[in-house]
């Protein structure tokens, strides 16, 4: 096994494997071992867990949570990085690497394969870490919450932007579509900022950790599929009011419909939708099933 958090250490990698950072996949490799012990301790690992990791890049993480977890699965997309992070995990524990796109994996299927059925769907719980490429933060995390992997809790580095957005009040300017989602399915907490100058190469922005626990719907709705398309349209012109974006938004609904159905959610359609909470989308999203009788 060997130690990567260090820049010099990552360059000398880089070099003699004749590898270079590919923008294209967000690789910002982490080097700092205080950082990676913090994200360790906030994903509260024991011998009994199973760990899919994202993004392993160069192993420094994965390394580290193999240490302390009983299996980890890392997904690295980048094909030229396997031999390399295959050097580095060597001898810190049970670590199988997979080469995959994260935006295409079936993670509980994976989970049953890899460990006997002993984690995923129907089965254990396991766990999320990894330092999360920007460029799929987003729709990776839609993904693996509307998917109701069986997952207890995420431990993720994002962008500091994407976090603030994540457990964003309603009415503020970083509430939106994600907040709603994530915050319906978890309970979220940001726990530490993390500068970019911990990274090599060092990206353009500040990043910050995220624990996210899973749990049922705190406001469960009985079409998520029609509460996620009332929150999206909802959310479509920010500019409008609630009215006129439910409206414009492609339900194929009239006005005056939509103007009941915010009648009978004892909301005005006046309002602006990120200014509805949780509990309003769904009061939304129940009176549209009625109105139009689902």
């Amino acid at each position: 096994m060997k130690e990567v958090a260090s820049p010099a250490v990552v360059r000398d990698l880089l070099s003699r494997n004749k590898l270079s950072c590919r923008k294209s996949l967000g690789q910002n490799f982490l080097i700092d071992s205080n950082i990676i012990n913090k994200i360790i301790e906030a994903a509260d690992l024991s011998a009994g867990d199973l760990v899919v990791e994202i993004g392993p890049g160069l192993g420094a993480l994965t390394a580290r949570i193999a240490r302390s977890a009983g299996k980890v699965l890392a997904v690295e997309v980048d094909r030229g990085l396997l031999p390399l992070l295959a050097e580095v995990v060597e001898g810190a524990g049970d670590v199988e690497i997979i080469h995959g796109n994260a935006l295409e994996i079936d993670f509980d299927n994976l989970v049953l394969i890899k460990t006997g059925g002993r984690f995923g769907r129907g089965s254990g719980q396991y766990k999320l870490v990894a330092n999360l490429p920007y460029y799929i933060t987003s729709p990776l995390l839609i993904n693996i919450l509307q998917e109701r992997y069986n997952l207890s809790r995420m431990v993720v580095m994002v962008q500091s932007e994407v976090a603030d957005r994540l457990g964003a009040a309603p009415g503020t300017k970083d509430y939106g579509v994600l907040s709603v989602i994530v915050q319906y399915f978890t309970d979220v907490k940001v726990l530490f900022r993390v500068p970019r100058t911990v990274f090599y190469p060092s990206p353009a922005v500040d990043s910050a950790v995220v624990r996210l626990i899973l749990r049922p719907p705190l406001e469960p709705v009985q079409d998520e599929k029609t509460f996620f398309k009332v929150v999206r349209a909802a959310f479509g012109k920010r500019r409008k009011t609630l009215l006129n974006s439910l409206t414009d938004s492609g339900f194929g609904i009239e006005k005056e419909v939509w103007r009941a159905v915010l009648e009978s959610s004892a909301i005005d359609p006046g309002r602006r939708g990120e200014t509805l909470c949780l509990a309003e989308f769904a009061r939304l999203t129940g009176c549209l099933r009625e109105i139009q009788g689902c």
